[in-house]
């Protein structure tokens, strides 16, 4: 009898494999440190597709299932775009469950497994003949539109809310007051925080670490994002060299002050582009893990942003993709 669902989260840099059974319960997980940065890099996939089979055979095998025991494999991220598996058309919002239902395309790809793969499609904004005046407004996501599909099934009460899903690339997701997708904007925040901390001439100042959950410190946090609000990102980060060579010698605290500084850029965006609605007294929820997630939540209260901030803490750790792809499966009705 088929009663497993197997879904497949794709990034730039890990895929991840999970196993549910017929009451939407995680089973096992398989992962891999390979994603479509490797397509990227060797010009073809042979890396991802190999990685992809192991995952799926590998959790097949930890609980003793074959493939005739599976009744769907279903796929979201990265993996839907050109340097993925397949690539599958971006939607364009706004597009909320139902939409991404209706897109999900299967394709058989026999030299990975012997099922069809359903690729559920990544959404783009609503921008046409992109120049250079008004390209500020166009952004697209793959792979955060189904982990914003689980955490709207949670949370929309049917006003409008702001998604906040931290990561390398920092994305906020504007949701409409029928819960749907509105828009996108997305950051490299997490990749300047990572090249400040390990190749600048502050990564002494900071001891090449990044903050951790223990040593968050509010405080420091919202000094060098004050900071950079007064005198921009480069220069802030330089004080915070100058505060460790005179005023403060544990590089913790000064990591939390350049982590303020490189959100700072972050909370400028949203207030301003053209890319995503914000509106006033609109609820926010952040995701993620802390400390980031702790403090991008620090950062709004203290500038006012929006109206009741919560925190989104997923019951199974990273599963929040794997559950919003499910949620579009069974509204797809292929499960």
């Amino acid at each position: 009898m088929k009663n497993y669902v197997i879904t497949i989260d794709g990034g730039t840099t890990n895929t991840r494999c999970i196993l549910w059974d017929n009451t939407n319960k995680k089973m096992a997980e398989e992962r891999r440190g390979v994603g479509v940065r490797n397509t990227a890099i060797d010009g073809n996939n042979q890396k991802l597709k190999a990685a992809v089979k192991e995952c799926l055979e590998n959790l097949l095998a930890a609980e003793h299932l074959g493939y005739d025991q599976v009744y769907r494999i279903i796929a979201s991220g990265m993996i839907t775009s050109d340097v993925g598996l397949v690539e599958i058309p971006h939607l364009t919002a706004p597009a909320g469950l139902e939409e991404l239902a209706r897109a999900v395309v299967p394709v058989k790809l026999e030299e990975i497994c012997p099922l069809p793969i359903y690729f559920i499609p990544g959404i783009k904004n609503a921008i046409a003949d992109i120049s250079l005046d008004n390209y500020e407004a166009m952004d697209i996501m793959r792979g955060e539109e189904v982990e914003s599909v689980a955490v709207i099934d949670r949370y929309f009460s049917g006003k409008p809310m702001l998604l906040v899903l931290p990561g390398s690339h920092n994305k906020f997701v504007s949701i409409n007051d029928k819960g749907k997708i509105e828009g996108c904007l997305t950051s490299i925040s997490g990749e300047i925080l990572a090249s400040i901390t390990n190749n600048t001439i502050l990564a002494k100042s900071v001891s090449r670490e990044y903050v951790e959950e223990e040593s968050y410190d509010r405080k420091w946090l919202l000094a060098g994002y004050r900071n950079a609000r007064k005198t921009g990102l480069g220069r802030a980060c330089f004080s915070g060299r100058i505060l460790n060579l005179f005023a403060e010698t544990d590089t913790r605290k000064i990591a939390n002050y350049i982590l303020g500084a490189s959100l700072q850029g972050d909370i400028e965006a949203i207030q301003n582009s053209d890319a995503i609605k914000i509106y006033e007294n609109m609820d926010i929820i952040v995701c993620g893990k802390n400390p980031l997630r702790q403090a991008l939540v620090d950062i709004l209260k203290f500038e006012g942003v929006g109206g009741e901030i919560r925190s989104f803490v997923s019951e199974e750790e990273n599963a929040t993709a794997a559950l919003g792809a499910y949620l579009v499966a069974l509204k797809s009705n292929i499960i």
